[in-house]
This record gives structure tokens, sequence and C-alpha cells, in this order.
């Protein structure tokens, strides 16, 4: 099993910005995916970014390019997300995911074996 824990979460307001971090623990793996996904106020939970067990590639949902960065401590065994220039429309619940070697898609939640508990962001205009 992998345990996750996000942190960092907090209250914002437009244009600012904050850094959430995932912590893996248990039989956690650095070939594994690591993603973050988000779920607002009466909607589906949807894809944020992504990184590869290497580091070495990125994903991001269309919405955040530009604004938001993942990256990875493998040695740390964390993933982080740098949330810059933040909208009212980022205000979330935010979850870190893992995943194994997979053939789906990164973007579907249900590709991914673990999850954390979720952090929320809240973006006040």
């Amino acid at each position: 099993q992998v345990q996750l824990v996000e942190s960092g979460g907090g209250l914002v307001q437009t244009g600012e910005s904050l850094r959430l971090s995932c912590t893996a623990s248990g039989r956690t793996s650095s070939t594994y995916t690591m993603g973050w996904f988000r779920q607002g106020p009466g909607k589906e939970r949807e894809f944020v970014a992504a990184i590869t067990g290497s580091g070495g590639v990125t994903f991001y949902t269309n919405s955040v390019k530009g604004r938001f960065t993942i990256s990875r401590d493998n040695a740390k065994t964390t993933v982080s997300l740098q949330m810059n220039s933040l909208k009212p429309e980022d205000t979330a619940v935010y979850y870190c995911a893992a995943r194994r070697i997979s053939p789906l898609s990164i973007v579907i939640p249900t590709a991914y074996d673990y999850w954390g508990q979720g952090t929320q962001v809240t973006v006040s205009s």
C-alpha cells in the first residue's frame, strides 16, 4: 500500500500563489506517475497535472498551462504543485494521486491506484 498526504492548501486572493505538496509513504516507487486532480463544488473530479516517474515528462490541463508547475523529488518521495496567478475558478479540493505503469490515460481518475485525502484551495475574487 501507498499512503499519500497533501498539504499547502488555503485561502488566497485572485492573482496570488500557493504551493501544494504531497508526501508518499509505504510501498512507494519512483516509477509511479504522480498526478494532481481537483474537484470543485458540484463538479466531477478533473485532471490538473501529472509527472512521470523519471520526472522527465509533465502533463497539464489547458486551463492551468503557464500558471501551474508540477515537480517531484524522488529522494524525498514528494510531489509538488506550484500554483501561480490563481483564479476563483481554481477553487477546489486538490487531490494527489499515484499510479503504477498503466495503459490508461493519465487524465482519467480511475487510472490511479492511490489517493490522498485532499486539501482545500479557495481563491477569492
